[in-house]
């Protein structure tokens, strides 16, 4: 260490950063508490590793989504729906629907539980670009609020199904937008080259033509600037509707909602849907998806007459995973996409439709806290060649360390309970969770990079599983006490969202434990998977 920095103090009862949920506190003795419990006490009552989750914070983010939805949009009716998929036990359904949210499905396991716990059919909906038979059938005879279909080929075998049913679906078509958006390639959903929804636009389109929408973000200053420049405008914006409504009308969504249309006898078409990506920052992207998806809605009521009433505009609503990042200001954000997709329709001359909403990640992710019980510790020297880096680190001109030390710290989890720094290439931080280690305050150290000096008092971390791969790592870079042993509890915050959802059996490892806790105390959300568990399921 050629500089050395020290870890400031962090006061009895403070909270530990923003990142955290709300009531996650510093005791006495500079532990993490929960609600007053305290991750040890968590540890030794339910097992280790552990996954807690806040249900006061996500109740809490729950309502607060649906009030800026409310709020951004003011007269226009709007509905939320929470994505299962980041984290579904029939406690979460409970708490979504008492928020006044719908609940999105996409297998017939997250049908089975949110119907479970008490959803009525008409508080969900059916997602999925590979729908079984089965699970249609099921939303169908649950009266399921939607379906989305997903590609041509569903209108018809949706249609066949209620048929046989004597009932009448209800439909929304997902459509590909064009608009590229996501936090990872893998987590960006409305470019074309992918599995889900019917294009937007021909394969020929020249893009430029839906450029006349911006000038919906500018129709104040217009209307401001005198009749002759709105007249000006409003002849510009009719040529130019015009061709992008010649130019939609030769895509796929058009001709899919035409072929829902004529199974109308079986099939209630009630609109559009789109969802471009994940962990998005700001509603730029959100808006030019919208202003599409709506011109969309426009041609298909010029060419058949249809208003459609509702479009569904998706999730994908970021939040921060380190200090160092930023979340999304939900109420901001949503406020900004309202203005644009009022200020589009006018512009189009349609009437707002009722605007849907599917957050998930938002809810869920900064209620969660991951614990582990620290095992073997290992500090390795490096020269700077030597040095693995996050892949996501961008190359920098700062001059390196000659050489440094890199403390790998393993835990008894990994990968199987936290896919997503392997997949994703997903950053976290940590902090010890189980005494002071003179009190580190993560939110006021430099950045945990290779670049800069070790503070001192700290080690240079990266946190690793106890699976058979390399990549089995949960945090590439954090800085942790120097005195860092055997036995000591790391907690990882932010991983309420598909964390648990996405966990494995790699190397047979049995899934942990979902505790909840709240003002009330903590109780067994999912119980912890056993080795009696795995056995039960070898049918030798």
């Amino acid at each position: 260490m050629s500089q050395q920095e020290t870890l400031p103090a962090q006061a009895e009862g403070q909270p530990v950063s923003p990142i955290w949920p709300e009531a996650t506190h510093i005791d006495a003795q500079g532990a993490i508490t929960f609600h007053g419990i305290s991750a040890a006490s968590l540890l030794e009552q339910y097992g280790s590793p552990l996954y807690v989750v806040d249900t006061d914070e996500i109740a809490n983010r729950a309502q607060r989504f649906v009030n800026a939805a409310q709020t951004a949009f003011n007269t226009t009716t709007t509905q939320v729906s929470y994505a299962g998929k980041a984290l579904l036990t029939k406690r979460i359904v409970r708490i979504m629907l008492d928020a006044g949210m719908h609940i999105d499905t996409c297998t017939m396991g997250e049908m089975r539980i949110a119907l479970a716990a008490g959803a009525p059919g008409r508080r969900l909906v059916l997602h999925g670009n590979n729908k079984t038979d089965d699970e249609v059938r099921l939303a169908i005879s649950e009266g399921f609020d939607k379906i989305v279909v997903d590609s041509p080929d569903e209108p018809e075998r949706i249609a066949r199904i209620a048929s046989q049913l004597g009932k009448r679906a209800r439909v929304m078509l997902r459509v590909t937008s064009g608009i590229h958006a996501g936090g990872h390639e893998y987590i960006s959903t409305a470019h074309e080259d992918q599995k889900f929804g019917v294009p937007l636009l021909p394969v020929d389109a020249d893009e430029h033509l839906l450029d006349f929408l911006d000038l919906a973000n500018n129709q104040q200053a217009v209307e401001s600037a005198g009749d002759r420049a709105y007249s000006e405008q409003a002849q510009e914006e009719q040529t130019q509707l015009v061709q992008a409504m010649e130019c939609i009308a030769q895509g796929s969504a058009l001709a899919v909602l035409q072929t829902i249309k004529q199974h109308s006898e079986h099939l209630e078409l009630v609109g559009i849907h789109s969802h471009i990506g994940s962990q998005i920052h700001d509603a730029t992207a959100f808006i030019h998806a919208a202003q599409r998806i709506m011109l969309l809605r426009k041609t298909f009521y010029a060419t058949d007459g249809i208003t459609l009433p509702e479009v569904d505009l998706g999730g994908g609503y970021s939040v921060a995973y380190t200090d160092t990042q930023d979340s999304m200001n939900i109420e901001q954000e949503l406020g900004a996409l309202a203005s644009a997709v009022m200020n589009t329709n006018r512009m189009l001359g349609m009437p707002m439709p009722v605007i849907s909403f599917e957050p998930g990640r938002w809810i869920v992710a900064p209620a969660g806290v991951n614990l582990y019980t620290v095992g073997t510790v290992k500090a390795v020297q490096l020269q700077a060649e030597q040095r693995a880096e996050h892949p996501v680190e961008e190359t920098t001109q700062v001059a390196q360390p000659a050489h440094i030390t890199r403390t790998y710290v393993a835990v008894d989890g990994g990968m199987s309970d936290n896919i997503r720094p392997a997949l994703y290439d997903a950053q976290y931080t940590a902090r010890i969770a189980n005494r002071s280690a003179d009190a580190l305050n993560t939110a006021d150290l430099p950045e945990p990079k290779d670049t800069q000096a070790t503070p001192q008092g700290a080690v240079r971390a990266r946190i690793v599983g106890m699976h058979c791969e390399s990549g089995d790592i949960l945090v590439y870079h954090t800085w942790l006490p120097e005195d860092i042993h055997r036995g000591d509890i790391v907690a990882i915050p932010v991983t309420g969202a598909y964390g648990r959802t996405m966990a494995s059996n790699y190397n047979q490892a049995t899934i942990p434990a979902v505790v909840a806790v709240n003002a009330s105390g903590s109780s067994v959300m999912l119980r912890r998977q056993s080795v009696d568990d795995l056995l039960e399921l070898d049918q030798d």
